[in-house]
């Protein structure tokens, strides 16, 4: 498979917790889904639970996911990553992930994805947050869709 691209692909970074609820973890397939269906590509931490939910949303829906790893190992990567990155820094790849996004959307969620929101607020990378922390700069979304309708206006 040869991936060629008209334009520059626009990417939405997905961040969340290893250890989240069934519900968060629907929540992130169904962002995965639309962030697909909008056909941008989405970058996640490549592991278990939110990053492994919406990597298989956007998988279903036709999409093209990455994983920047903790580790030097590709196998760690959830089954739905297209394209793992590894790094070999441990949570310090939160910082790689977070500016590898032209904007974030954050569910759930527990102390990394904290890191990486800060990052994010740092750096001046737009964040939309979906059932995650209640802190000043995050744009807040109820639903799926109106996280990444708000997230695709910054890509505009």
């Amino acid at each position: 498979m040869c991936l060629t691209f008209d334009k520059k692909p626009r990417r939405i970074g997905v961040i969340g917790g290893e250890d989240s609820s069934l519900e968060i973890q629907s929540l992130a397939k169904d962002v995965g889904k639309e962030i697909a269906k909008r056909g941008f590509i989405l970058i996640s931490g490549g592991l278990k639970g939110v990053m492994e939910s919406a990597c298989s949303g956007a998988k279903e829906a036709g999409g093209i996911t990455i994983g920047i790893l903790p580790d030097k190992n590709t196998s760690s990567a959830n089954p739905f990553v297209d394209i793992p990155i590894v790094t070999g820094i441990g949570y310090a790849r939160n910082m790689i992930v977070v500016l590898s996004s032209e904007v974030i959307i954050a569910i759930g969620g527990r102390h990394g994805t904290l890191s990486e929101i800060a990052y994010g607020l740092t750096f001046k990378i737009p964040i939309i947050g979906l059932s995650t922390w209640d802190i000043e700069g995050i744009i807040p979304a109820k639903t799926p869709e109106e996280a990444v309708s708000q997230a695709a206006s910054f890509l505009k």
